[in-house]
């Protein structure tokens, strides 16, 4: 089979360990250039090194591919320019962006602090947006000079804020906002040849391992469906050329399972044609209720 991301220019942000170490692989794999962005720190978002980059450059090369290792912040909005022209002037033009970046600090909704929640808020959701916006400022300009690119942008949401999961709720705020801003990124860059989507996956990771140990365990023998590596094929195809229809879309991917995630819809709705009396709206909504799809259940209850 030929390689479907030949000789594309990739960014995968936290691609030093999990999901992005083996995004970033597999892109490679796939024929990509890729610039590896990790700041090499704890699960908790502490301290910083640069050898998990490394070891991943250190990785693609071995097989024959070119990357280059990048260690800035992704939440700082400089850091995050300084990023996207890295991969313009290391391999002369960006094609695609993977926004994975995060950690997590988990809290039931009473104990968390303002530090934690601004913190988990940054790092996923000012860290998706810093990335894209650079990105998408290169590749409008491109376009407008008439060299629109097959633009890509794949981001990482979660099952946590598609269906919310107990003791996760600045995770699941965070997540979800990434979702509502992929819709938007998509709406508004299709213009400049950028499609955009994200990923809700489900694998083993440094932020899944503790929260949810059972699940997550490693099989004595047989697929390992919470290996990492089973997401990144999708990342790829996302990646690629042949995905210029596809836009706008959540997909979940678990194991040997892809799901397309449809969120939040237009449901049962009554329009009364005038102001709603107080009296009036509980009898109405709760008829409205009955015949409206139940929402899934939270992670957890």
């Amino acid at each position: 089979m030929s390689r479907i991301c030949e000789g594309r220019v990739a960014i995968v942000t936290g691609a030093g360990r999990g999901l992005g170490r083996e995004h970033a692989l597999e892109l490679a794999r796939q024929g990509a250039k890729v610039v590896v962005n990790d700041l090499g720190t704890s699960g908790a978002g502490e301290g910083a090194s640069s050898g998990p980059a490394d070891e991943v450059v250190a990785l693609i090369k071995e097989m024959g591919g070119e990357a280059v290792a990048n260690g800035n912040d992704v939440a700082d909005f400089d850091g995050a320019r300084q990023l996207v022209a890295q991969a313009v002037e290391t391999f002369g033009g960006l094609d695609v962006l993977v926004n994975n970046a995060g950690f997590l600090r988990d809290r039931m909704l009473v104990n968390a602090t303002e530090d934690e929640w601004d913190a988990v808020i940054r790092v996923h959701l000012k860290g998706h947006f810093a990335p894209l916006h650079h990105a998408a400022a290169y590749w409008r300009d491109e376009a407008k000079a008439g060299r629109t690119r097959q633009a890509r942008i794949v981001n990482t949401s979660s099952g946590a804020g598609l269906q919310g999961s107990i003791g996760q709720g600045t995770y699941s705020a965070a997540k979800a906002g990434i979702a509502g801003l992929t819709l938007v990124a998509a709406a508004e860059l299709g213009r400049y040849g950028v499609t955009v989507n994200a990923l809700a996956p489900a694998a083993r990771t440094r932020m899944t391992e503790a929260a949810f140990a059972e699940t997550m365990a490693r099989p004595e023998s047989g697929f390992d469906a919470m290996a990492p590596a089973n997401v990144s094929p999708v990342v790829a195809w996302l990646a690629s050329v042949d995905s210029v229809d596809v836009t706008g879309r959540v997909i979940e991917v678990e194991g040997g399972r892809i799901c397309v995630e449809e969120g939040w819809r237009h449901g049962p709705a009554r329009d009364l044609g005038r102001r709603w009396e107080a009296g009036e709206v509980g009898p109405a909504l709760r008829d409205l209720l009955a015949v409206a799809a139940t929402p899934e259940p939270v992670y957890g209850t």
